[in-house]
């Protein structure tokens, strides 16, 4: 339960942080699909520990083992099972967490739940699930963009509270990877650096904000009236480890708007219709418009410290821990392929349902 995502596209991760290693499951993916490991590691390596000196420094490979489901590089239509083992296995590090409850984490909501846990870096409750995402999401990807050329780019708008200025174009997947925070504004890309390093230095930690932007998205994806698309997108990115806030275009700025100033007005566009401005973010009445989907994850402050902290034991009695392990001084610039991947899933599933519901059948030839 709660381990599976999609609907004709659905994916089933598995696996926790310190165990034998990390999988997913992804059923519904079309035959005759071209695809190479590489092009899943191509996103894993993108989402890997140890990538830079403002990441953990914990030294996983994550390299990716397709299981089932390929045939002379072609995907077969039957379920694909992806393997990443763990290698770096710390676990005495953790040693101290058996009976202590970390601050913010999911230590105690999953002792509550289910009267036992996996305390070596959090089990389940890891990050490091997201690599069954990703390595789904690489595959979402290639069909998104083999069938109508949709590209998907996150990056970082924020980090603490150093913001980058609006962004008046599409960023190439070079300008956001020119830097280890992946915010494509170089100058602030380099003070977000230098935040995330003096924040390590006193054992604490930020967070941030990411923008996804999709272009060349079809008009109508989106279900009405439980399954609107930015429904799904904010269910897609609130399931990740460490999001506390969603908007899709204006946003919460769009609030303080009055009506007459947030409209989006219709024009015709070279034959076709569309609008003026995008402050819907390319979604209306919960379906794609065809303008530029756009949406925004928060990211709060990685909960581990290396400070002590006031916390509880397991028999409720009141103690310090100190944070210990290899973590993020901010989540944030790892999980922007994440984000990317979480919106490819959720595409390619109403990608898929919209096919089904309005392009199977004709009951109108003329």
């Amino acid at each position: 339960m709660g381990n599976s995502f999609g609907t004709l596209f659905r994916i089933s991760t598995w696996g926790e942080s310190h165990g034998g290693g990390i999988g997913v499951v992804i059923d519904g993916c079309p035959p005759r699909l071209p695809l190479a490991v590489e092009e899943i590691q191509f996103e894993l390596d993108r989402r890997r520990p140890g990538q830079s000196d403002i990441t953990t420094p914990r030294k996983e490979s994550d390299r990716a083992e397709i299981v089932s489901g390929l045939y002379e590089g072609k995907t077969l239509g039957t379920p694909i099972a992806i393997y990443v083992p763990n290698g770096d296995h710390r676990p005495s590090a953790y040693t101290e967490m058996r009976d202590k409850f970390r601050p913010s984490h999911a230590d105690f909501t999953y002792q509550s739940k289910f009267g036992i846990r996996n305390h070596e870096g959090g089990g389940r409750s890891s990050a490091r699930e997201t690599i069954g995402r990703v390595a789904a999401g690489a595959i979402a990807k290639k069909i998104l963009h083999l069938a109508g050329g949709v590209e998907i780019r996150a990056y970082i708008t924020r980090v603490h509270r150093i913001e980058m200025p609006p962004l008046d174009h599409f960023p190439s997947l070079e300008e956001v990877e020119a830097s280890p925070v992946r915010c494509p504004h170089p100058e602030t890309a380099e003070k977000m650096v230098d935040c995330i390093k003096a924040v390590r230095a006193e054992g604490d930690s930020v967070g941030g904000v990411i923008e996804c932007r999709v272009r060349n998205l079809p008009l109508g994806l989106g279900v009405p009236v439980f399954d609107r698309l930015e429904a799904d997108l904010a269910k897609a990115m609130l399931s990740l480890p460490a999001t506390k806030g969603f908007e899709v275009g204006s946003g919460f700025a769009g609030s303080e708007l009055k009506g007459s100033e947030h409209n989006d007005i219709f024009i015709n566009k070279n034959g076709k219709v569309g609008t003026a401005t995008n402050r819907s973010g390319g979604v209306q009445g919960g379906i794609s418009n065809g303008e530029e989907l756009v949406f925004r994850v928060a990211f709060k402050p990685t909960a581990t410290l290396i400070q002590n902290q006031a916390t509880v034991d397991k028999d409720g009695q009141e103690t310090e821990l100190m944070g210990r392990g290899r973590h993020d001084p901010c989540v944030v610039p790892r999980a922007v392929p994440i984000v990317e991947s979480m919106a490819a899933l959720v595409l390619v599933d109403h990608w898929m349902r919209q096919q089904a519901q309005c392009q199977s059948f004709d009951f109108d030839p003329a």
